[in-house]
């Protein structure tokens, strides 16, 4: 009796794959089919004796991922890639013997969307982060990879049920965060939305229930006033003489709790907007139909948008326009039939209509080829999986603007981008190099939100560098792991110089050139400190992980010093106090040497500088309050002097006291301005009915400009004593 059972069962399965092949009849040749097939029983003898956890043998869940990629018409490599999709990861073939069964093309979809289950992670967010990594690379050699996972998900996702809870929250919202945004981004709206609300049913199913009973009850009650829209569009179409198919648009459910989460609208003034989408058969039969239903409702200003002139950045392509007729608000989409088939499957759409050479399908392709590449250049910039991640997830936005070039050409970007990402997106070199824009002719600022429709022009300048506060408004993957790249280039730049500096001021100090060590006593002291080159170490005492003094002592005595010895102290001091032994500063050192609040040195103020550890050197004025007291402490600060020839300017805080006069605050400001200064900021402290205490910050490039501004301001009758603000 079992035996008969588990041939019936057989004999079911077999139907089941029977029925796939007959669907892929319709568009596959024979042969093609019989390699799918074979695909199938090799996965099923694979994985023979392994269950699902809902109690089905394992082989229905590749079966029904290659079903799924059967219905957007994919290519037979791909429905026998998705057969063998967990082939690598759960059973102990390797991916050589695939290759030489059915070929490398299949096995390298294969290892693309296997999981990196053999490799031991930290934590479960850094396994995602790389199986994503390799995922990406395995796209950038072939897109179908990506299909065939998003396929995998989708089945897993309407398999989710018998799942322990923790594991079901956690797919679900790897779900939203990556793999709904991604499908999205490769135009593949029918998967996305499945996604979506999948995932939203998963972690909120009480909020799921509930919308979906009031969408439910509203249809119900909204059904004549919807077949009395879609009567008279009808009645218009054929009046016209214009082919289109009406069809209802369903809302779904996530997007219905998102609109009614951010845009904080009520359910009812969501349903309440009617939804219709209109199939026909040319581009020109749609702009045709928009005029039909324009003469039939008026439309409301600023709702028309054309995707079909200017398509979204994931190739999707439709008129959208917004009526009111009815006493309700009428939305709708107007599109080809091509066009159809792109927006629900996207990149998909690429095999189906790949022998017609269609050219929508083909810009498509060349946009996603375009964002691959830029995944991958994003991944050749982070530091590790996360950081990718984290600049994909920032990336994977709905919601474009369109803006130009000042020569015409259209670039897409997310919704909230400023012209630093409008100069990456251009160019990396043009985004590192960008030093002001122009919007619509007009100079602009860089942090300013683009706007559609906008003509943007990037200004360079040969020495520019990214400036670190860019991070904190670009909104692109793109723009933000070139500029951590460039910022990390810059930083070991700066800390290779500044520790090459420190380390030869130290050397000094014991009689020795840097030009005068041997390669030997180099490389010792290479490998007892544990870094993999000499540069390395040079980095390490720039951003002051390591001290000069004893990496010089090193080098000189040939010795292995850890700690200073009780001599060593006096030994820094006496290098520090001469002039020969000063290190020069400029005051625009960049990202390792910078200026301490506290204090505010200024060129002509005696300075000193701190290490500090991680984030290079610090400058104080040699008074500072916050510097250490001690002798051994103070011997380990860095002497340093002001270069001659420097010009930039300084803030420095001024304390002015005045009798309270009408108009003075303006005479102060005056005459800042009459020496040249440049006011950043003025504040009133204190004041009372005679006297007022202000607050001045202003710029200078030295003790005697701030000497000249500070003469300038006590000229002024009514102020009776002016101070510099120490600390």
């Amino acid at each position: 009796m079992a035996q008969e059972l588990l041939v019936a069962e057989r004999e079911r399965e077999e139907a089941t794959v029977e029925g796939l092949a007959t669907q892929l009849g319709s568009y596959l040749d024979d042969s093609r089919i019989d390699q799918v097939r074979r695909a199938y029983y090799y996965a099923e003898q694979a994985h023979e004796g392994q269950m699902r956890r809902s109690g089905e043998r394992y082989i229905t869940h590749p079966l029904a991922v290659a079903t799924i990629l059967a219905d957007m018409r994919l290519d037979h490599q791909s429905l026998m890639a998705a057969m063998l999709h967990d082939v690598i990861e759960d059973t102990s073939i390797p991916k050589e013997a695939l290759s030489e069964q059915f070929g490398d093309s299949v096995a390298d979809l294969v290892d693309g969307v296997s999981k990196l289950t053999q490799i031991e992670f930290r934590s479960r967010a850094e396994a995602q982060a790389e199986n994503f990594q390799k995922m990406t690379l395995a796209m950038a050699r072939d897109i179908r990879v990506i299909i065939v996972k998003l396929a995998d998900r989708l089945h897993n996702m309407r398999t989710l049920g018998p799942m322990p809870y923790e594991k079901r929250q956690r797919i679900a919202t790897e779900t939203l965060d990556i793999y709904a945004p991604i499908a999205n981004r490769l135009g593949m709206h029918r998967v996305c939305t499945e996604l979506e609300d999948l995932g939203f049913a998963s972690l909120y199913p009480m909020r799921a229930k509930y919308i979906s009973k009031a969408v439910d009850k509203l249809r119900g009650s909204h059904r004549e006033i919807i077949d009395e829209i879609r009567g008279r569009l009808e009645d218009k179409l054929q009046e016209r003489g214009l082919p289109g198919l009406i069809m209802g648009r369903e809302k779904h459910l996530n997007s219905i709790y998102n609109k009614m989460k951010f845009r904080h609208k009520s359910f009812h003034e969501i349903m309440d907007v009617y939804a219709f989408r209109i199939i026909t058969d040319s581009e020109d039969d749609c702009y045709r139909i928009l005029g039909a239903v324009h003469s039939l409702y008026k439309p409301l200003p600023g709702r028309f948008k054309d995707y079909i002139a200017m398509p979204k950045a994931n190739g999707y392509q439709s008129l959208h326009t917004t009526l009111f007729g009815m006493h309700v608000n009428i939305e709708i989409q107007i599109r080809t039939e091509e066009m159809e088939q792109i927006a629900n499957d996207g990149i998909a759409a690429h095999w189906m209509y790949k022998h017609e050479q269609s050219p929508v399908t083909a810009v498509n392709q060349k946009r996603v080829d375009r964002w691959v590449q830029g995944l991958m250049e994003m991944r050749e910039r982070a530091v590790d999986s996360l950081e990718f991640i984290e600049h994909v997830k920032t990336d994977l936005f709905p919601d474009e603007v369109y803006v130009f070039t000042p020569k015409g050409k259209i670039l897409e970007l997310p919704s909230g981008a400023t012209p630093v990402d409008f100069a990456y997106a251009i160019h990396t070199d043009i985004g590192n190099a960008c030093v002001a824009c122009r919007v619509n002719r007009n100079l602009g600022s860089l942090s300013q939100p683009l706007q559609s429709g906008q003509t943007v022009e990037i200004i360079t300048a040969p020495n520019a560098r990214p400036n670190p506060a860019w991070l904190s408004f670009v909104v692109t993957g793109k723009a933000r792991s070139s500029i951590r790249h460039a910022l990390k280039l810059q930083r070991r730049a700066e800390s290779l110089a500044l520790g090459k500096t420190l380390l030869k001021k130290s050397l000094h100090g014991f009689g020795r050139k840097l030009s005068e060590l041997r390669d030997e006593q180099i490389g010792a002291v290479v490998r007892h400190n544990q870094v993999e080159s000499f540069d390395d170490l040079l980095s390490e005492i720039g951003i002051g992980n390591r001290m000069a003094y004893l990496i010089a002592r090193q080098l000189v005595a040939g010795d292995v010093i850890t700690e200073p010895g009780p001599g060593d102290k006096e030994t820094i001091t006496d290098d520090g106090t001469g002039k020969h032994g000063a290190v020069t500063i400029r005051g625009t050192e960049g990202l390792l040497v910078r200026f301490a609040n506290c204090c505010k040195p200024i060129p002509g103020d005696p300075v000193v500088g701190v290490m500090d550890s991680g984030h290079g050197l610090v400058i104080h004025s040699d008074t500072c309050p916050r510097l250490p007291e001690s002798s051994e402490d103070r011997a380990q600060l860095t002497h340093l002097k002001w270069a001659k020839d420097i010009t930039d300017e300084f803030s420095v805080e001024l304390r002015v006291e005045l009798e309270r006069q009408r108009g003075v605050i303006a005479e102060v400001a005056s005459a800042v301005a009459k020496a040249d200064g440049n006011i950043e900021r003025i504040n009133v402290e204190e004041q009372n009915a005679r006297l007022s205490v202000v607050s001045l910050v202003v710029h200078v490039n030295g003790r005697k400009h701030l000497a000249r501004v500070m003469r300038r301001v006590r000229n002024i009758r009514a102020v009776t004593h002016i101070s510099r603000v120490r600390s």
